[in-house]
């Protein structure tokens, strides 16, 4: 149902109900409109279509029609700024500042002072010089790219055409943190990351709130550790200091020493099955045999299964222990590699034994008067058995083989 407007009415509007049937809406008597309403809803002018019945229930009725001379002149001209805004965003407000404001208040040369300077547009405007300066900045960096005029060229109340709205946030950033360094360089992390640089400066200019994040969310406590994972690769303060901080709490020093053990342990599974050789309990690095490596493709397969959450230590130490019995097994049963390993075992101790001996300072014995008797008995048996060993030897080199 249509109902034609009285431009003289002045009266404030009623908002009608949702339901307009006889049961429910009671059409209040006015003397001075009651007949002209009844005749536009009834009777259709001369000449004009029959009206249609009445829309189905749920159909939106067509839109009216009003020419803009009709209407108050301050709504057309929100409405016409709304339109601009809308289809330009923050630029129509940058204009404004670009054309009006030079900072400091000179006069570019040859130019009459007629800009003023950011404070004053600002206390014109109700607002911070700092807010102004953003926008001033948006525009200069837009200006260098070519996409607006530069403002030398830009006089106030002067109109130009503007970019789209979607440009405009590449530009402007509404943070006096973002023109800093560390505003440059956490712009630059979010724009890499695809997300709008004005998060990424919220986050970094309120790192309570991060921290209660963290603590509270799971979700946000992997991207942050994942985050400094990544930073501590090119931060060798973060690395130190990360590690500082493990080492003084016993808790993390206990999760960092075993999961360093288990992960020697895939390593030394993994190195089986890549490189195809396995290294003897003596040291030796020799072929590792077909069985044996199958059986550590097995084991290496299943952890590499395993999810992020579930621990790797109990299945690491299974592999570590199945694979470490059968190089001990191969070694047992091959001759060749088992008289090898024995001689090579010999030989170790033989050059710990050696080396702890020739660390002996015996001018400190004598000079400081730490001489005891029980040192000379251990001495007088290791002679002994180095004696025997040595007679050992020689009757083995000389028994033909």
């Amino acid at each position: 149902m249509t109902i034609a407007l009285d431009p003289s009415d002045t009266s404030p509007a009623v908002p009608a109900p949702a339901d307009t049937s006889e049961e429910f809406w009671v059409q209040q008597p006015d003397p001075q409109a009651a007949a002209p309403h009844a005749e536009t809803e009834t009777e259709p002018a001369p000449g004009s279509e029959p009206q249609a019945e009445s829309e189905p229930a749920g159909d939106e009725p067509a839109a009216e029609e009003v020419a803009a001379a009709d209407l108050d002149p301050v709504v057309v001209r929100d409405a016409e700024d709304f339109g601009v805004y809308a289809r330009t965003g923050g630029w129509a407000f940058a204009l404004k500042v670009a054309r009006s404001v030079r900072p400091g208040g000179q006069p570019a040369e040859g130019t009459a002072a007629t800009k003023v300077s950011a404070k004053a547009f600002a206390r014109l405007a109700g607002c911070s010089p700092e807010r102004v300066m953003r926008y001033y900045k948006a525009w200069d960096m837009a200006a260098d790219d070519g996409l607006v005029p530069q403002f030398e060229v830009l006089v106030p109340g002067e109109d130009i055409e503007l970019p789209e709205a979607d440009v405009w946030l590449s530009y402007y950033t509404s943070r006096n943190s973002a023109t800093s360094v560390r505003g440059q360089a956490i712009t630059a992390a979010a724009e890499a990351e695809g997300i709008r640089p004005t998060k990424a400066l919220e986050v970094a200019e309120n790192p309570t709130a991060l921290r209660a994040a963290i603590l509270a969310d799971p979700g946000t406590a992997e991207a942050a550790r994942g985050a400094l994972l990544d930073r501590m690769k090119e931060d060798p303060a973060l690395q130190t200091e990360m590690a500082r901080a493990i080492a003084r709490t016993d808790d993390l020093k206990k999760a960092v020493a075993s999961e360093a053990k288990a992960a020697d342990r895939i390593g030394y599974v993994r190195q089986i099955v890549e490189n195809g050789q396995i290294k003897t309990p003596a040291g030796q690095t020799v072929d590792a045999p077909a069985e044996l490596r199958a059986e550590a493709e097995r084991h290496l397969s299943l952890l590499d299964e395993l999810d992020d959450s579930e621990e790797a230590g109990e299945w690491a130490g299974e592999a570590y222990d199945t694979v470490k019995g059968l190089v001990a097994k191969a070694v047992e049963e091959d001759p060749a590699l088992r008289v090898q390993e024995r001689r090579t075992k010999f030989y170790n101790s033989l050059q710990k034994a050696t080396k702890v001996f020739e660390e002996l300072t015996l001018d400190e014995v004598l000079e400081e008067e730490i001489f005891e008797d029980d040192m000379l008995q251990r001495l007088e048996a290791l002679q002994e058995a180095i004696s025997s060993c040595i007679n050992t030897l020689r009757k083995a080199s000389s028994t033909p083989s």
